[in-house]
């Protein structure tokens, strides 16, 4: 077998479109082959991490899975010495440890088949670097919260606490500027196969969406250094190129396609002037709406503030040539949220910027959304609802006590907390319940 037909059977297992031209290809191998990041633990640390569980007194028998339940990661699609999805083997200043790249957030399964490109809805990374820190016999404590409901994390965090450390050109500074920390956001990681449509990208839109150095922000390890991200830069290019080809997922299961005919004529009057439409000749209007206006959540928005915005304008990420806005890429301060396409909509489950809203059926019914919950954090078909299109919830009358431990409060979805507000988006309140579910049959299909 050649090696660019070994590279298609790999990206068909992925459950992905092959790549349409060799820039893509190339970057779907540096994506999925290179390690851009050192390591934050060695080797024996994956291997002990099960004693930092607690009441596990012997080693799992399927470790692997186990590992992969406790953490919320998914079998690779692609060659990864073994390993999960978003981590693989790095350098440390002595030897090979473990690091993380992009499929730690960028890596999902949805009906227990893992995708690039889908958000990992199940990830626990605060678990993951708290507990392999201490099997490393580190101890642990990290610099901010890094999740605090399973499935959502700090991502925005992440790029505001390293920018903190470096200077314009990339360097570090040897001390820690504060611009606007805030670890309460709970983002849901959108799919990349949306990149395609968006002019601008982020929950905010505040990037431009042909952006390569804003990819790279997960890059900011305390060992990289300026040489690092120039080098990388032109496989940061072929990336793009990669993830502007990913298709979204189909839905697998049957679509009764008069009722859909029917959603899709309500989807035209109620939702295209924000969501666009589909098919062959589609439109995305890149539209922003006005907190006032969608009434979701205002946190996120705030997270990333006028502070960091200005640090990333004067950053190398900022500074990349000429984009879509003049003198380069910059961070742009918006007055809410961008309203994304709905390609693969079915798949990435749940819904909203902070993944407040478990299901299709909530997003179109403000009145039956929980608002105190927990799911399975599995991915295969008992549990996911066909009918209301997402994961499957209980509900609950009272959260969990203190004297629960912490990677099991994780699990509960409160939305009476900071970030977490379930409310807004009330577009579909005006439909019928045969409305609604038309609506959601159509979105199936998308």
């Amino acid at each position: 077998m050649t090696r660019s037909a070994a590279v298609l059977v790999v990206l068909a297992l992925a459950g992905v479109a092959p790549a349409a031209d060799p820039a893509a290809e190339r970057g779907y191998q540096a994506l999925t082959g290179t390690g851009f990041n050192p390591a934050f633990w060695s080797v024996r640390s994956l291997g002990e991490a099960w004693k930092q569980w607690d009441g596990v007194t012997a080693k799992p028998a399927d470790y692997d899975a186990a590992l992969r339940e406790r953490y919320g990661l998914h079998p690779a699609p692609y060659p990864n010495d073994g390993l999960p999805m978003g981590l693989r083997k790095g350098r440390l200043l002595l030897g090979t440890g473990i690091a993380t790249d992009c499929m730690i957030c960028h890596g999902g399964s949805i009906l227990g088949t893992s995708y690039v490109g889908l958000g990992n809805s199940t990830l626990d990374i605060q678990a993951l670097f708290e507990e392999l820190a201490r099997a490393d016999d580190q101890s642990g404590k990290l610099p901010f919260t890094f999740t605090n409901v399973r499935g959502t994390n700090e991502a925005d965090g992440f790029g505001v606490y390293l920018l903190g450390f470096r200077n314009p050109d990339l360097s570090l500074s040897g001390k820690w500027q504060d611009l606007g920390l805030r670890d309460d956001a709970c983002g849901d990681v959108p799919a990349w196969w949306l990149l395609k449509k968006k002019r601008t990208m982020y929950h905010n839109g505040a990037i431009d969406a042909r952006s390569v150095r804003s990819l790279m922000q997960f890059m900011m390890h305390p060992l990289n250094g300026p040489a690092d991200f120039r080098k990388a830069e032109p496989a940061f290019r072929d990336i793009q190129q990669y993830l502007l080809s990913i298709e979204a997922p189909k839905y697998p299961f049957p679509v009764d396609l008069a009722k859909a005919a029917k959603g899709e004529a309500l989807f035209l009057d109620h939702c295209a002037r924000c969501h666009g439409t589909y098919g062959e000749k589609w439109t995305y209007p890149n539209k922003v709406v006005p907190l006032d206006e969608i009434g979701t959540d205002p946190i996120r928005h705030a997270a990333v503030g006028l502070d960091y915005g200005a640090a990333y304008a004067a950053s190398w990420f900022g500074q990349e040539g000429a984009g879509w806005f003049v003198g380069g890429k910059p961070f742009r301060p918006t007055a809410g949220y961008q309203a994304p396409p709905l390609d693969g909509v079915w798949a990435t489950a749940p819904y909203f910027h902070n993944g407040s809203v478990p299901t299709l059926a909530g997003v179109l019914n403000s009145t039956a959304r929980p608002k105190l919950f927990t799911r399975s954090y599995r991915t295969g078909e008992a549990d996911y609802d066909k009918d209301k299109v997402g994961w499957k919830v209980t509900e609950l009358r009272s959260p969990p006590g203190e004297d629960v431990a912490a990677i099991e409060r994780r699990k509960v979805y409160g939305t009476s907390q900071p970030g977490r507000g379930n409310g807004g988006h009330t577009y579909g309140d005006v439909l019928s319940e045969e409305e609604r579910a038309a609506v959601i049959e159509y979105l199936k299909s998308l």
